[in-house]
């Protein structure tokens, strides 16, 4: 474990300079915080005596970190964590990290020096490199929507696993045979989930999977449209596709109905989260509800108990999801 020596070393300073630069970080130079601040990221540095300090100095404020701010899957978990925050006396800063590691370090930065008491990710990817046994030395934060099981963090999430295997196995009972897949990136935890439930329900339908039915996107519209485009061009393309989210689901309706396909008389499409305007698209998106709201509160509240004290580290809240019909799924006209 990293100490205040460390700290210095790293810097170039004296501890006392490092214990200054951390507890009344007004009575030493800009140049000279920065640089205690950069090696305390550097270090990994995390004393008790700073998680005391901050216990009798809180700022009341707490940092979300979003991958995308322009996703409208955040927009409900962000109003959850910010009613529960004040609630609770707190309030919430926003920060868009747009998947960079350097912004990501900057709101880390926040917490170490005390501008910010704890921090909820909105992601799996942690914004530092740190080993499992490292992890009890973290600051307090919070995982909200991706369950990574080997980070072993106190998380708010649903089980996408079962929640896939619902979608494709009412694909599977409206007597679809043919079904493709449109995941996210193949590194996303939540992604590796749900495609385990799309393979658990074909197996289930006795339906063996069709590598040439499984495509990945980013989460885009544009995703949606480039992967419905091939899939629609195969010598047998498929009579379904489950989508890993209404994102990418609408961008895929939209091109489909360019290229002169009807949704869903010849090709049901299915999506993921309930976002708002999955119900106003058209046809109206059928697709799993996942609690949002509800996600950002728990994690919001989850935090705060990690705040006073109490060993949640570990813990995980598991909420649950469920499917909504619409008219963007239907029989296939073959069946």
């Amino acid at each position: 474990m990293a100490t205040m020596k460390d700290v210095a070393l790293s810097a170039g300073v004296s501890t006392a300079t490092v214990s200054r630069a951390l507890m009344t970080p007004e009575k030493v130079s800009l140049s000279t915080r920065k640089r205690v601040e950069d090696a305390v990221l550097e270090t990994g540095y995390s004393p008790t005596t700073l998680t005391r300090t901050l216990r009798r100095n809180e700022s009341k404020t707490i940092v979300t970190i979003v991958p995308d701010i322009c996703d409208p899957y955040f927009s409900d978990i962000i109003r959850g964590i910010e009613d529960a925050a004040v609630e609770n006396g707190y309030v919430i800063l926003v920060g868009d990290s747009s998947q960079q590691k350097k912004r990501e370090h900057s709101f880390v930065n926040l917490v170490y020096t005390k501008q910010v008491d704890g921090m909820v990710l909105l992601g799996s990817d942690l914004p530092f490199n740190v080993s499992r046994q490292e992890q009890k030395n973290l600051p307090p934060l919070v995982m909200a929507c991706e369950y990574a099981p080997e980070l072993e963090l106190p998380t708010v999430h649903i089980d996408n696993l079962t929640a896939a295997y619902e979608a494709v196995n009412y694909l599977t009972k409206l007597g679809h045979k043919n079904i493709a897949e449109l995941s996210g990136p193949e590194s996303s935890a939540l992604c590796q989930f749900r495609h385990q439930g799309y393979q658990q329900a074909l197996r289930r339908a006795g339906i063996t999977m069709n590598a040439s039915y499984v495509q990945y996107g980013d989460f885009t519209f544009e995703a949606g449209a480039k992967a419905i485009t091939q899939l629609l061009s195969l010598s047998t393309p498929p009579t379904a596709v489950f989508c890993h989210n209404d994102i990418m689901a609408i961008g895929a309706i939209q091109k489909a109905k360019q290229m002169g396909f009807r949704v869903p008389q010849d090709i049901s499409i299915m999506g993921f989260d309930d976002i708002e305007f999955s119900q106003y698209c058209d046809p109206a998106l059928t697709t799993i509800s996942q609690p949002r709201y509800e996600i950002g509160r728990q994690s919001m509240l989850m935090l705060l108990d990690l705040l006073k004290g109490h060993d949640v580290r570990s813990g995980s809240r598991l909420l649950e999801s469920s499917l909504i019909v619409r008219e963007s799924t239907a029989s296939p006209k073959n069946k």
